[in-house]
């Protein structure tokens, strides 16, 4: 219990240190952001991470919450967790393909296929690297995962300046949303130092899918209540309007956001 103690204080630091650290880069890096850029060009990245975002809500299906939930995990069910991960976050990327006509002509706005043909890779960039996270996790290696996160925004958002900067436009807040989730998997793949083997699918695992569906599912109606101002304000009144929007929104958003994130997990994971 004393190393637990120890373990959870330790962890609860780190990531309150890196989640100042993530809210004071992120409001600078807006700032210049929005200098570089046009309140449309955040507008149509908007429009689109609007719909992206529901199917994100099922990019683990709650799996990783359910690996740090269980008072024992085996290799082989983590094993088994990381293929269907992969198998999810291909179907959502492929639904993404799918459904960029729709997400086109809902807004009346042809450019917005490219962007969500690029933001679907995401997904499956995300899936890669669920199960190694929530293995850090359940450890309470929240120093490492602190860095991690840290330098896979610095990483991202430097990309993104440098193209906004050169011109790009919108596509830098593209690159800027593939990049991020990309070089955390990597992150996370090198610090835990776990290598996937064969699936096995048992009476454990369909417990966990069942413990994720339920969260996912909360997850779900949570986000359309909070989201569909959002779409609604894309689809009548434009991409400048819902970028000056969604500029604001995630501002006012970004104390609690980080103060919820760094204590939940770190207190869940404890518990």
């Amino acid at each position: 219990m004393k190393d637990l103690k120890e373990k959870t204080i330790r962890g609860g630091l780190a990531r309150m240190v890196a989640q100042i650290a993530n809210f004071v880069f992120r409001i600078g890096s807006l700032m210049i952001m929005a200098r570089l850029l046009a309140p449309e060009d955040f507008g149509l990245v908007g429009m689109v991470t609007a719909f992206t975002g529901v199917l994100n809500l099922f990019r683990d299906f709650g799996l990783s919450t359910a690996t740090v939930q269980r008072e024992n995990v085996s290799d082989e069910e983590l094993s088994t967790l990381f293929w269907i991960n992969i198998l999810v976050g291909s179907l959502l990327a492929v639904c993404a393909l799918v459904f960029s006509p729709i997400v086109v002509r809902i807004y009346h706005e042809p450019r917005l296929l490219g962007i969500t043909m690029v933001l679907s890779l995401g997904f499956l960039f995300n899936a890669l690297g669920v199960q190694h996270s929530a293995l850090l996790q359940r450890h309470l290696r929240f120093t490492a995962l602190a860095v991690i996160n840290v330098a896979s925004l610095v990483i991202s958002t430097a990309v993104a300046m440098g193209m906004a900067k050169l011109g790009y436009g919108y596509w830098a807040l593209v690159v800027q949303t593939v990049i991020l989730p990309l070089t955390t998997t990597l992150g996370v793949w090198i610090a835990a130092a776990w290598m996937p083997g064969k699936p096995h699918y048992g009476k454990e695992i369909r417990s966990m899918m069942k413990f994720g569906g339920t969260l996912t599912l909360n997850g779900l109606v949570v986000y359309v209540g909070y989201n569909m101002d959002k779409v609604l304000l894309g689809r009548y009144w434009g991409a400048e309007d819902l970028g000056l929007y969604g500029r604001a929104y995630q501002l006012i958003n970004i104390p609690t956001d980080n103060l919820n994130q760094s204590v939940g997990e770190v207190a869940f994971s404890a518990l």
